[in-house]
């Protein structure tokens, strides 16, 4: 499970098994777990215990780090 980035104590993620998926990014924080596609545009896929305010802030970080996201699925599966 690699960690592509680390913010705002929010973990950013991607399953070394999902390579047949469409990239995409899963993000922790304590008891908070979330899923966010990111292609053809970032759509929250599922968010579990994160409140409105923690779920805008994800957003916000996955937007400002998309392309890198992105940069970093396709590097490690060889796309």
């Amino acid at each position: 499970m690699p960690t592509v980035l680390e913010e705002n104590g929010y973990r950013f993620k991607f399953f070394s098994n999902e390579g047949n998926e469409p990239p995409h990014i899963h993000v922790t924080k304590g008891s908070g777990n979330a899923k966010y596609w990111l292609i053809p545009e970032c759509v929250e896929d599922y968010s579990y215990e994160f409140t409105v305010r923690e779920r805008r802030d994800i957003r916000d970080i996955v937007l400002e780090n998309r392309e890198l996201f992105i940069k970093k699925w396709n590097e490690y599966f060889g796309k």
